[in-house]
């Protein structure tokens, strides 16, 4: 028979089990780690979306967004804007096997919903602690949803910052961490980070931040000293705050604005600053370890991988970098024969020995990763795409303004 310790120790591993995600998952920007890398095996290589080869189903979206899709389970959520003010948010939910609409969510825009024609109100990419959905969108509307769709609390974070917002849209994506989803809204008029409890929404801290547009991602993660932290770029520095109460643990004064994110692996802290400078983070400051000043990452955010650090510039380039020293060990170039190269949006993301990169016509470029990196496949979806695939269930989910692919090996 069970003692009573043992039955608790039982009840708790199995409470463990069903809220702890799996490890497969992919639950915000850029996956679980945040940095890009996944330990998927057996990702697909080569696709046709024309003749369905390689594609495991398709769904139709009702509206726009560069928002990247999240896998929870056996659920794939994505958010998309639509509507002529795109003032119509949606949030949908497909079964991660066969592709069936599980359910949609749809709510009013509360916020400016302006953006460049390029991009739309469901630019930043959800999140989620594998119990519920945390949907931002530019109009700063924060939704939380349950895994079957419910609503749990809703935030119009317009209605306390109405001058939150800028003329082309914003795009940072919220992180979850320690029962606090944190989100980053800088702009030029109501520039704030808060970090509001995942139970009500209600607002556990609020910091102000620098006037400017900025669109890059806050990065969560723990320090090798068992702090979470939340940490954010911006044009006057880097700027880690704990988690739950806001409070400013270090920051570091750099010209660090822009689109690409910040990438991290608990030990170390990877930005793009004027060019990319590594940091060691320890129990006080963090130790600028290394600058790459020749490396310009474009507007896609940098991965990690095994030991190495993968960049796209704005000329479509892709770079890898030693971890260590930061010294570059080859260069590729992502272009077709007889095509010019066009723009990456979508940041690149790395399983085994492949790196995906998808640019902004839809062409999505495998790279076998070796000692010198080489194409080994250009895949063409015929749509434009800006979002950063999610990598789970062994396989690519890639969504457009118009479409959401599962990618596949038969």
């Amino acid at each position: 028979m069970l003692n009573i310790r043992m039955l608790t120790r039982v009840v708790a591993a199995i409470q463990l089990f069903l809220t702890v995600p799996a490890q497969a998952d992919w639950l915000q920007f850029r996956g679980t780690n945040g940095n890009g890398s996944s330990s998927e095996q057996s990702l697909p290589v080569e696709w046709d979306a024309a003749t369905g080869k390689g594609i495991a189903w398709t769904a139709d979206l009702p509206g726009r967004g560069p928002a990247s899709p999240i896998v929870v389970g056996n659920r794939v959520i994505v958010t998309c804007s639509s509507g002529y003010r795109q003032d119509r948010l949606h949030i949908l939910c497909f079964d991660a096997d066969k592709g069936g609409k599980l359910w949609e969510r749809q709510f009013w825009a509360t916020g400016r919903t302006i953006t460049h024609a390029s991009s739309a109100n469901a630019a930043p990419t959800p999140a989620s602690d594998g119990r519920f959905i945390y949907a931002f969108f530019s109009s700063n509307d924060l939704i939380c949803l349950n895994l079957e769709g419910e609503l749990q609390w809703l935030r119009g974070l317009a209605h306390d910052f109405p001058k939150a917002g800028n003329d082309i849209g914003m795009s940072s994506s919220p992180v979850v961490i320690d029962d606090t989803v944190v989100v980053q809204a800088e702009n030029q008029g109501d520039s704030f980070a808060a970090g509001m409890d995942t139970s009500d929404g209600a607002t556990r801290w609020r910091v102000e931040r620098q006037k400017a547009a900025n669109w890059s991602s806050p990065l969560a993660l723990r320090t090798p000293q068992g702090l979470s932290t939340v940490v954010m770029k911006s044009g006057d520095g880097i700027t880690a705050y704990a988690s739950r109460s806001g409070q400013v643990l270090w920051m570091i004064k750099a010209a660090a604005g822009g689109i690409p994110s910040l990438i991290g692996d608990g030990s170390h802290l990877y930005a793009p600053v004027d060019g990319l400078l590594a940091l060691q983070l320890t129990a006080q400051d963090p130790v600028r370890r290394w600058t790459a000043n020749d490396v310009q990452p474009g507007s896609a955010s940098p991965t990690v991988h095994n030991g190495r650090l993968y960049c796209i510039t704005r000329a479509g380039i892709v770079n890898c970098l030693d971890l260590d020293q930061g010294d570059r060990k080859w260069q590729l170039r992502l272009s077709q024969s007889g095509k010019k190269s066009s723009a990456f949006w979508a940041s690149p993301v790395a399983a085994g020995d492949k790196l995906y990169c998808i640019n902004q016509d839809g062409v999505a470029f495998v790279v076998r990763l070796s000692e010198t990196g080489e194409i080994a496949a250009a895949n063409e979806f015929g749509e434009g795409i800006q979002a950063t695939p999610a990598l789970a269930h062994q396989a690519l989910f890639v969504r457009s303004d118009r479409h959401l692919w599962k990618v596949a090996s038969p």
